[in-house]
């Protein structure tokens, strides 16, 4: 028996069920990580234009304190970031910048983590419901060169035996599980992308807002040391 008989025997004494039964577990897995995903981002949500806003007019009024818990008050990621900015403030505008620099990539991380299992998930379905089909494929085949030739010489014409029209069902169902796994799994990887672009450009319009403050504070600073 050679590489390709021995694959064929083996595929064939399988069957595709076992790929269904894996793709059933994937989408399992892809629907709670759907819903973790769902939470998080929800947990995050805050009037991102009413948070600038006041935190322009905390820091006009120099109240760096009403600004922090204001920051602190939010459960978004944008004041998380903004509060490590807070933080360094009275080191200056860089300090500031760098410290909401190395905060955004801190929460970038979390607002994308196990969004690569969903995207690979999606690409990769369908192959795995096509393998499936390769198999089913290969069974229906090898019945045909089994059966063929007898169902041929008893009734005087070709007839489709009952074991290929199960193997090519069986086939056709392997890529539709691939289809319906992969679809919603593609269409959740691209919404959470966009919400995470949409909170990574909110965050750094935030940031600029605490960066212009401390930039407009300089030229004030170096006047009333002048003045002295």
């Amino acid at each position: 028996m050679n590489l390709v008989e021995w694959l064929q025997h083996l595929m064939t004494n399988f069957g595709a069920g076992w790929v269904m039964w894996l793709l059933i577990a994937l989408s399992v897995r892809s629907v709670a990580v759907m819903l973790e995903r769902g939470w998080f981002y929800w947990s995050l949500r805050d009037d991102i234009g009413r948070l600038a806003k006041e935190l322009r007019e905390r820091l006009r009024s120099d109240d760096m304190e009403g600004a922090k818990k204001l920051l602190e008050a939010s459960p978004s990621a944008e004041a998380a970031v903004v509060s490590a900015g807070l933080l360094e403030a009275d080191r200056g505008s860089r300090a500031a910048d760098e410290a909401m620099q190395g905060a955004s990539a801190l929460q970038k991380l979390k607002l994308e983590r196990r969004l690569a299992f969903l995207g690979t998930l999606g690409n990769n379905a369908p192959f795995i419901g096509l393998f499936g089909t390769v198999i089913g494929i290969v069974q229906a085949f090898e019945a045909l060169g089994k059966q063929g030739a007898v169902a041929a010489a008893k009734e005087g014409a070709f007839s489709a035996p009952t074991e290929v029209m199960a193997a090519i069902a069986e086939a056709l169902v392997a890529t539709a599980v691939g289809l319906v796994v992969a679809i919603p799994a593609v269409a959740a990887y691209n919404f959470f992308q966009r919400l995470a672009r949409s909170i990574l450009a909110n965050t750094e319009a935030l940031s600029h807002v605490l960066l212009a403050h401390l930039v407009g504070t300089k030229p004030s600073a170096a006047a009333e040391g002048a003045e002295d």
